[in-house]
């Protein structure tokens, strides 16, 4: 009797979202416990040589030193998440342990959970060790591919589809859907190399990194709120197990980094946060539609490939220019002689000033043979549309930017999407 009452109050549980409620509640204990510990551990950091200075902040008066800025804090917002989930493990799937309902345990969404933890765990290691070793820019591509193998793997024997479907305007010529095969987990592959480097690529002020993680991560939790009753609510459940604890753990993040920042969250906060969203976008199905939420990185991206990939000089930090006078960011510039360039960087800077997207200062140097570009970073650009502007409201304009992107993705995502596809799951 005792056993067939436990059972009906466990199935009881279980029907009134019991998992995702006991979700929450760790999430918001986890918020308070990462808020308490990130200081603790700041000290620690400075101790151990994780430290820095920041570059926009008034350089001290003669005979003091700078202040030392802990670095690399995403680690104990990583660790605190991982605490988190592991001590979550249990709960999805105790309803068939409980009832010793072996036959039918779900171990295929048993696999994609410890596998999308064992893929967050690795990338929080290699972006620890990033920030430790210093490492080059062809590691920060490499890394992040060999975390998603595990997660692709799964993928591919859970799920295996590799069908697209085709949009109503071109579906008289190619047909309904295409199968991609290997292209599409090249494709998935490349998206877990561009969440987590896009996020490092746009930062540079107080607040930014985790701010903007924080908006795709609650834009994401209401996407998956939104869909809890459609055809896929297991697998938005499942991204809501995963993203409600790393937006509790980065707001605590964004506590501490926000102006004036007392900690710095390093690379191994952008990987980390990176393959969260690779994670639910990949094992969630939804990978199109997280995309649409990074539309201010693809616009940092696209504006920086002058500069990532050379075609125009490349400064080791493109943050902005602090100005001790006004205490406000200005553009920072790259100098260079323009006879230096190739043809195809000649003709990427003359195009976009005539587009009036950079800021080109010309007759520079001792010769004044030099001219200078803004750095190409969307928070150059900015600067360019709004002028000098302080450091803490520089980074509320870029976050009205992310949740304005946010509200685009959403009305492309459930209005114009009908244009395009029959049905939109």
């Amino acid at each position: 009797m005792k056993q067939d009452n436990s059972s009906a109050i466990i199935t009881s549980l279980y029907g009134l979202g019991g998992p995702l409620l006991i979700n929450v509640a760790l999430s918001v204990v986890g918020f308070f416990v990462t808020v308490r510990i990130i200081p603790l551990f700041g000290e620690l950091f400075i101790q151990a040589g994780l430290s820095g200075r920041d570059l926009n902040k008034p350089t001290p008066s003669k005979g003091k030193e700078a202040k030392k800025v802990p670095e690399a804090l995403g680690v104990i917002c990583g660790a605190m998440y991982l605490i988190i989930m592991f001590t979550f493990i249990p709960i999805p799937f105790g309803k068939k342990w409980f009832e010793n309902n072996t036959n039918n345990f779900p171990h295929n969404e048993f696999v994609e959970f410890i596998v999308a933890l064992l893929s967050i765990c690795c990338m929080i290691f290699l972006g620890f060790a990033d920030d430790v070793l210093n490492l080059k820019w062809r590691h920060k591509l490499w890394l992040p591919t060999m975390a998603t193998l595990p997660l692709l793997m799964v993928y591919m024997v859970n799920f295996g589809s590799t069908t697209v479907i085709i949009p109503k305007p071109f579906t008289q010529y190619i047909g309904t859907s295409v199968d991609l095969r290997i292209l599409y987990y090249v494709y998935m592959g490349m998206l877990g190399v561009f969440c987590t480097n896009a996020i490092n690529i746009l930062a540079g002020i107080n607040g930014i990194e985790a701010g903007q993680s924080l908006v795709i991560g609650l834009s994401i939790v209401l996407f998956n709120c939104n869909e809890l009753a459609g055809a896929w609510s297991a697998a938005h459940r499942f991204s809501l197990y995963f993203m409600l604890p790393y937006c509790a753990v980065c707001s605590a993040l964004l506590y501490h980094n926000w102006y004036p920042s007392h900690v710095f969250v390093g690379d191994t906060f952008c990987y980390f946060s990176g393959m969260t969203f690779a994670v639910v976008a990949i094992l969630g199905h939804f990978s199109k539609t997280v995309l649409l939420f990074f539309i201010p990185q693809i616009v940092n991206f696209l504006y920086s490939v002058p500069q990532l990939f050379h075609f125009v000089p490349c400064p080791r930090h493109r943050l902005p220019r602090f100005n001790e006078k006004t205490n406000k960011l200005d553009m920072s510039y790259a100098r260079f002689r323009i006879k230096n360039l190739n043809f195809i960087g000649c003709w990427i800077v003359k195009l976009l000033k005539s587009l009036h997207l950079i800021h080109v200062v010309e007759g520079v140097g001792e010769d004044k043979d030099q001219i200078e570009v803004n750095n190409f970073t969307l928070i150059n650009f900015v600067l360019k549309l709004v002028g000098p502007t302080h450091e803490q409201t520089l980074t509320i304009y870029m976050l009205l930017i992310q949740v304005m992107c946010s509200v685009c993705a959403f009305i492309i995502r459930y209005q114009l999407a009908r244009l395009f596809y029959d049905i939109v799951d």
